[in-house]
């Protein structure tokens, strides 16, 4: 039996989503790509764009932070600035995070102009001779709205209205296999190295899990068949995330249970609890008008559309085009299937049913 102030974990901190681990094995490549695309920073020139891709969960964000560690090391030169684009996910959210990190000042949310606050932006890179590599994380979440093009084609092209700014650009897609493009105009100024980042394998996953085991909980209290079980739900799922969170949750479990062990059980039963984490978390950054449709969606799973536009109507007063904007993006982003079914005039009759379980759904939006 536990005591009130005994715990399994040594140090809780590494299974965190936002700990940067010392242990980053298997992307040796990745980070070498990524190092020489940073390089000419050190010589106050421009580095090479890169584009940054693979399924969620494959340490592509660690990667680029680790990496941008490793630089500042060394120079002076640049600014390092990471845009989470889930959460700032306009071009004005963007330019207002980067001058935020810049300066250590938050921009008021009205009241300035884009075009304002970017000129701060270009004004204090120029007088401070800085570089500034921007990593945009998640730029899936930009280009639903057409925000992607507008914020790369601002920060790409801006040493043309502003001589003597240099911008370079790290684009982090996670591929779900929705596709993307960048409008021309952008490709051209873009030109990136595409560095993939593929799915761990499991003896890669093993490694991983069992070094976050040994630094996160004192000894022996993971057992084997607790640790091939959290190996076996990563492999899965092909996220690392979801051990990580299975390993935290699992600890929490056995504390609960007053246990100096961790059980198999005890991670089936965390696995619960985080196999919704990116349905969860993808749908904590919808809009109220997304949250609502989504719900309708969830509650009645296989509606003509004609009946979901009636009842969404009702409930947000929005009208045709904006519902069938939030239709596509929500489509795209494979939380829902709204597909043609062959039946009614035409064959155009359409259905909308969610992609996953309504029960998830529902208990993520409560």
């Amino acid at each position: 039996m536990l005591l009130w102030d005994e715990t399994l974990f040594s140090n809780g901190e590494v299974l965190e989503f936002d700990y940067l681990p010392e242990y980053f094995e298997h992307r040796d490549s990745q980070m070498q790509a990524l190092r020489f695309s940073l390089k000419p920073v050190l010589r106050g020139m421009r580095p090479v764009n890169c584009l940054v891709k693979g399924p969620p969960g494959t340490g592509k964000t660690t990667a680029v932070m680790k990496v941008f560690n490793e630089v500042k090391d060394y120079t002076d030169n640049g600014a390092f600035i990471k845009v989470n684009c889930q959460m700032d996910s306009s071009r004005f959210a963007v330019i207002s995070r980067i001058y935020e990190k810049l300066v250590h000042i938050t921009p008021p949310s009205s009241g300035v102009s884009f075009r304002r606050l970017f000129e701060k932006v270009i004004k204090h890179l120029v007088d401070s001779n800085k570089t500034l590599v921007v990593a945009l994380d998640d730029i899936n979440y930009l280009f639903h709205e057409g925000h992607a093009d507008e914020v790369m084609y601002s920060l790409l092209r801006a040493h043309e209205q502003y001589p003597g700014t240099r911008i370079s650009v790290i684009a982090i897609i996670s591929d779900v296999g929705i596709p993307y493009s960048f409008d021309p105009r952008v490709g051209s100024v873009f030109l990136p190295e595409e560095i993939d980042f593929p799915r761990y394998e499991i003896t890669e996953i093993a490694d991983i899990i069992n070094n976050r085991v040994q630094h996160a909980f004192f000894r022996d209290v993971v057992s084997d068949e607790a640790l091939d079980r959290v190996v076996s739900y990563v492999d899965r799922t092909g996220d690392l995330r979801i051990g990580i969170d299975l390993l935290k949750r699992s600890g929490l479990n056995a504390e609960r249970r007053a246990s100096r062990t961790i059980s198999v059980e005890d991670v089936d039963k965390a696995y619960e609890a985080s196999r919704l984490l990116h349905l969860c978390r993808n749908i904590r950054s919808l809009s109220d008008n997304e949250k609502t449709l989504l719900g309708l969606v969830a509650k009645d799973n296989n509606l003509q559309i004609g009946e979901l536009y009636k009842s969404f109507h009702e409930i947000t007063g929005l009208g045709y085009t904006r519902f069938y904007e939030i239709i596509d993006k929500m489509h795209a982003s494979r939380l829902i299937d709204a597909d043609f079914s062959g039946k009614g005039m035409r064959g155009r009759t359409r259905y909308v049913a969610p992609v996953y379980d309504p029960k998830d759904i529902l208990k993520c939006l409560e």
